[in-house]
């Protein structure tokens, strides 16, 4: 491996870790966890906007670089803190779910380009994805468990990585199949309560 691939793979784990720590919060379709670490650990698992989520930040970075899930994890702490403070979004489960579908386009969109472009477009689409996720999130946290924390914060970092480097090394098939299916699933949860 190269310095550079090194580099990157590191600023991955380093963003993952923090962005997947404000990821694994509970969402309001869920309602609140209990605080225990097996429950922070399966969350990120059950939940299935949160692994669609979490999979799609590590597809977006995939084709995007690394430094992209920094946008990821800003939108977290933004949307995070502003849901603790009792922050409001109407239809934000809604637009949470779509969000996953505009992962998967904004996945696709970068395939198609073959070339890094700037991170402006993508990381600020990824940082209003993740931010909207978070401001549920934070709205439902349980309450001062670190066992619960430590559980989700693995797990999520897990599939954040997990995604970025296989889709590094899929096919390209493959890869636009995953994201398509996630633009899909995305549209499939926010029609979902209409139904």
């Amino acid at each position: 491996m190269t310095s550079s691939n090194n580099r990157q793979l590191l600023t991955a784990a380093a963003a993952g870790l923090g962005f997947s720590l404000l990821s694994a919060l509970p969402a309001g379709a869920h309602g609140v966890a209990d605080a225990s670490l097996l429950s922070g650990a399966t969350h990120p698992l059950l939940g299935l906007d949160h692994l669609l989520l979490l999979i799609g930040v590590g597809a977006v970075g995939s084709y995007a670089g690394a430094p992209l899930l920094l946008f990821a994890l800003g939108g977290g702490l933004l949307g995070a803190v502003f849901g603790s403070m009792g922050g409001q979004l109407p239809g934000a489960e809604v637009i949470a779910a779509l969000a996953v579908s505009v992962l998967g386009l904004l996945t696709l969109q970068l395939q198609r380009q073959r070339q890094r472009a700037s991170l402006t477009i993508p990381g600020t689409l990824v940082a209003a994805a993740v931010a909207v996720h978070a401001l549920l999130h934070g709205q439902e946290a349980p309450g001062g468990s670190i066992g619960w924390w430590v559980g989700a914060l693995l797990v999520s970092t897990g599939v954040v990585a997990a995604s970025y480097g296989l889709l590094r090394r899929l096919p390209l098939r493959w890869a636009m199949g995953l994201a398509a299916g996630l633009s899909l699933a995305g549209a499939a949860l926010a029609l979902a309560p209409l139904a």
